[in-house]
């Protein structure tokens, strides 16, 4: 990008340092002027007779001042330009690191060393802008990837049953439909979680006020069902918990997290709590469950997108897509809220949203 016609910063940090120095250097002289040669006498015998009079002094004087506000002006030029040249340096980095990102290249970092003065913190703050637009643009990529692989093996397998279908007509209709239902029903529900993970990404949506409690008991009426064929009690427990924001996706949070917690949980006997409560200015939702243990260091890695274990792999008819706990850190953080997930010493999951207060 080229700039336009002007002065840089340092030729004008440079004339500024310059027109400093001589206007101290004036100021000098006058000072000189007004409390020195004021007070020698103007007349033929001088001072005492002896000392030479104004006259004399000023003709000596004036030449070896303009020499002097000239060496200043040159000697303020000089250094002004060096100085400025040396206090503008960690500048020039930090914008050759800039133009380098703008580029296309997020892996540089400037690492400036030394004093911890404003520049430092300046190019300490760029090199975390970085980091977080890096990791940010790998995520992006890392999804959009997985997304593409997601949705190609629906269709992918459609178009298979297709072939097969045209190959064998006489092949059993009835299954065959049944297949590319249940293909097409897995593809619409990847379009519609990819749909609303960008919905909560972007967090354009009507707040209003929602009571989480609603939103858990009507998310465990709904699940209920589920619960009890996997032989899972799941019990809702406190009390009010207001907040503002889109019921709509506070309920798909709530009901992803039951959901989750119904379906990774033990083969029978297993057991999920919901509990809501109001913490100070908080509304706080946490849901636990029992289930196999989860390994620390695989925690940070559940609320990725299309992150699926192979202890999480599921083969039923509630075979996820990988997005359930994604959805619920997007909807989290759209509402300005915070997601805790921490394994419980005897397997399972607590899962904790914090949520701002609602009136």
């Amino acid at each position: 990008m080229r700039r336009r016609a002007g002065l840089s910063v340092r030729l004008k940090l440079t004339l500024s340092y310059a027109g400093f120095l001589a206007v101290a250097g004036a100021l000098l002289l006058a000072v000189v002027w007004v409390f020195l040669l004021r007070y020698v006498p103007d007349n033929s015998q001088g001072l005492l007779g002896v000392s030479p009079n104004r006259y004399l002094l000023v003709r000596t004087f004036a030449p070896a001042a303009a020499v002097a506000m000239v060496f200043l002006l040159a000697f303020g030029l000089v250094g002004g330009w060096v100085l400025a040249g040396r206090m503008l340096a960690p500048l020039t980095r930090i914008t050759d690191a800039a133009r380098t990102a703008a580029n296309g290249s997020l892996s540089h970092r400037i690492r400036m060393k030394g004093r911890q003065d404003e520049f430092r913190e300046l190019s300490d703050v760029f090199d975390s802008m970085l980091e977080q637009l890096d990791a940010h643009v790998a995520e992006q990529r890392r999804f959009a990837a997985n997304a593409s692989h997601e949705l190609r093996t629906p269709l992918a397998i459609s178009r298979t049953l297709l072939d097969v279908a045209r190959k064998d007509p006489a092949r059993n209709r009835g299954e065959l439909i049944d297949r590319l239902q249940a293909v097409n029903t897995r593809a619409i529900d990847l379009t519609e979680a990819l749909l609303l993970l960008s919905r909560g990404d972007r967090g354009n949506f009507t707040h209003e006020e929602v009571d989480l409690s609603l939103l858990a008991e009507e998310a465990a009426e709904t699940l209920l069902p589920l619960a009890e064929q996997r032989r899972t009690t799941l019990d809702v427990t406190g009390g009010t918990a207001r907040t503002s924001g889109s019921a709509e996706l506070l309920l798909r949070m709530v009901t992803n997290l039951v959901q989750n917690a119904v379906v990774h949980n033990l083969p029978s006997g297993g057991a999920v709590t919901v509990h809501t409560e109001a913490e100070g200015g908080t509304s706080v939702l946490r849901v636990e469950n029992t289930g196999p243990p989860v390994p620390p260091e695989r925690v940070p890695t559940l609320t990725e997108p299309f992150q699926r274990g192979a202890e999480r792999v599921r083969t039923d008819e509630h075979a996820g897509v990988g997005l359930g706990l994604a959805i619920v850190r997007s909807v989290v953080r759209a509402h300005d809220g915070t997601l805790d997930l921490v394994p419980r010493q005897a397997g399972g999951l607590v899962v904790t949203v914090r949520l701002p207060g609602g009136p």
